[in-house]
């Protein structure tokens, strides 16, 4: 949002760019975007950004976050839009030093490299403090107008944002679930034991409680309604769907190997989950495919069932 409004302080029109994946959404984006009616385009680029996700070429950083590839991949497509739009350079609200992996001297070098764009690429923030670009050097953008803000603290772009009255702007930290440890978690377990993957099983990532079973097999328990519904609509028919009977309690899946090992896993874990005390039995409905079934489980303690939790 900063860099926006310092570039286009100097006469320059400036396209926003959101690019999307099931890891990072652009609702917040469109809403900043309106709070400084800048034109935003969102595009979807889920395909290209697994494939480093999977395997980035300069690593992972805390978590299963690839920041310097997936920053390079962005700042490619951005160039590759360029033309498109009618554009003549990209800019990014990067700043020097703000976060000591992806953003030092030499990562913004190498995503500046790895896109492609080179010199085309403007960091308006930090401008001061890196090498020149080409839209300073053919005067589009006057380098003087540009700043210098480094390092850690955010107290520099607080302050920017109150002079050029920007009050609504998103937290610095979240954003990015690839940033998160239990998400990271769960995506690492989904990679190891499932490669071939769908889409459909990120969103579940983001759902409930997993539990894995076996090699083949895995448990999510629903935490609340609103994820006991988004559960059942991302079930597929070959799934197992089951829901305590006559009491409220979780919507939970078993996805994989249904022998009766895992079914009878499963059905303790829903009954635990469930309004229940340790000890009780409690009917559940089992549903899968065209059939339906009411079975019994048994709840236990829930720290019973720690070992097999994805954390």
């Amino acid at each position: 949002m900063l860099a926006a409004q310092i570039i286009r302080a100097q006469g320059i029109d400036v396209l926003g760019i959101f690019f999307k994946t099931p890891f990072f959404t652009p609702e917040r984006a469109i809403r900043s975007a309106e709070t400084l009616a800048l034109p935003l385009k969102v595009v979807d680029i889920t395909k290209e950004h697994l494939k480093i996700v999977r395997s980035p070429k300069h690593g992972y950083g805390g978590n299963m976050n690839p920041c310097i590839d997936c920053h390079a991949l962005m700042f490619r497509m951005a160039g590759k839009l360029m033309k498109e739009e009618r554009a003549d350079f990209v800019i990014s609200g990067e700043v020097l030093g703000q976060r000591p992996m992806s953003q030092n001297k030499k990562a913004l070098q190498i995503i500046a490299m790895e896109s492609g764009l080179g010199g085309l690429l403007l960091r308006p923030l930090s401008a001061k403090r890196m090498p020149i670009t080409i839209p300073e050097e053919k005067g589009w953008v006057k380098r003087e107008l540009l700043l210098d803000i480094h390092g850690r603290s955010r107290r520099p772009q607080m302050e920017l944002a109150r002079e050029l009255n920007i009050l609504d702007y998103p937290s610095p930290a979240g954003g990015c679930l690839l940033t998160e440890k239990v998400f990271s978690a769960r995506l690492r377990d989904l990679m190891e034991f499932n490669p071939d993957f769908e889409l459909r099983e990120i969103e579940l990532l983001k759902l409930g409680r997993h539990f894995r079973i076996d090699e083949s097999t895995k448990i999510i328990v629903g935490r609340n309604q609103k994820e006991n519904d988004r559960i059942a609509a991302l079930t597929k028919p070959e799934d197992m769907v089951l829901i305590p009977y006559s009491l409220p309690g979780p919507t939970v899946l078993l996805m994989g190997k249904k022998d009766e090992k895992s079914l009878h896993t499963a059905l303790d874990i829903t009954a635990t989950y469930s309004n229940v005390k340790p000890g009780h039995e409690v009917d559940i409905k089992l549903v899968c495919s065209d059939t339906i079934k009411i079975l019994r489980g048994k709840a236990h303690e829930k720290k019973d069932f720690h070992g097999l939790l994805i954390t």
